[in-house]
């Protein structure tokens, strides 16, 4: 008997042990910064208003890190974002801009917004402003409407060209021969289920983009390993699971839902993303609203395209 109260006893102050050890471990004096978290951005250039985003969050107990979205590229790391009191700050090397500088920021966070001066790679300094991004959850499933064919036997009457229009529709097929115009659908929409069915030449370049915001990228991909800025991912963001690209100059599908942020694509009959929660804008997005329905947007800037049989069904 004294054996067993011993070996009993042995067991018990070995699990206090390690509960105590763990809840020491569990304890943590990390504070969260109220600059953690994803920013929808607007920079002021120009004339312009270039849509961008931020996201912030903690490494270990100190350090901030983050990602940035300009207007155009993918989603670039950010090794340290410096913060005192309210004041922040950091910089990013330059990707597709011109010039070798980096690009630098500086603002100031107050009543749940961030406003502050970004200095370009050629020096020169604007302005900019962000507001939280929305969570954009959904209490509910979605209950599907109508289909709706985008593309007419003969005519482009769902869509408008960004510029001079080099897009022409023949027998059902929407086609751009060269490098020019993007197209925009005249609907907006918020969630939906998209079919979309293209080709392209060897080397050509387009995307999809979902309310005009998150890219679903369409590049010649075939043998490639699937990176998040190849062959159906979420430019920048979201990789394919694997590659399912055909050799150019096949038709080839997409299968697309998007509910608030989170997307399945399904790209040559096989999931190669899957209830994947999209964080924010791409680069080349309409605008950063994330929070209200956007258009369809074809990329028609990158090289020649065809499309047909774009089908989207919005939720009602």
């Amino acid at each position: 008997m004294k054996n067993n109260k011993g070996f009993q006893f042995l067991i018990v102050m070995t699990i206090f042990i390690l509960l105590g050890s763990t809840n020491v471990h569990a304890k943590s004096n990390y504070e969260v910064s109220p600059l953690e978290g994803r920013w929808d951005l607007v920079i002021s250039k120009d004339g312009k208003q270039l849509p961008s985003w931020l996201e912030v969050q903690h490494s270990g107990t100190h350090a901030l890190v983050g990602r940035f979205v300009y207007a155009f590229g993918s989603a670039r790391p950010i090794a340290e974002v410096k913060l005192v009191n309210n004041h922040f700050s950091f910089s990013i090397p330059p990707q597709w801009e011109p010039g070798t500088g980096n690009m630098e920021f500086e603002g100031d966070f107050a009543a749940g917004m961030i406003v502050g001066t970004m200095t370009f790679t050629d020096g020169k300094k604007y302005s900019f402003a962000g507001t939280r991004a929305p969570l954009l959850d959904r209490s509910s499933a979605p209950v599907w409407g109508a289909p709706i064919a985008l593309i007419g036997k003969s005519d482009m009457n769902e869509w408008h060209a960004e510029a001079a229009n080099q897009w022409t529709v023949k027998d059902g097929v929407l086609g751009s021969t060269k490098s020019g115009s993007n197209l925009i659908s005249n609907k907006t929409f918020n969630d939906f289920q998209l079919h979309v069915e293209f080709k392209y030449p060897k080397g050509s370049n387009s995307g999809v983009y979902l309310r005009g915001r998150y890219e679903v990228q369409i590049v010649d991909s075939k043998g490639m390993f699937p990176w998040n800025d190849q062959f159906s991912a979420i430019y920048g963001f979201l990789p394919p699971n694997e590659m399912t690209a055909k050799n150019a100059g096949e038709w080839q599908t997409y299968d697309i839902t998007l509910i608030g942020r989170t997307v399945t694509v399904i790209a040559n009959g096989k999931t190669v993303i899957c209830n994947a929660v999209i964080p924010g804008i791409t680069g080349g997005a309409l605008d950063s609203k994330e929070g209200e329905a956007g258009p369809i947007f074809i990329q028609g800037d990158h090289g020649a395209i065809e499309y047909r049989n774009i089908i989207i069904t919005p939720a009602k």
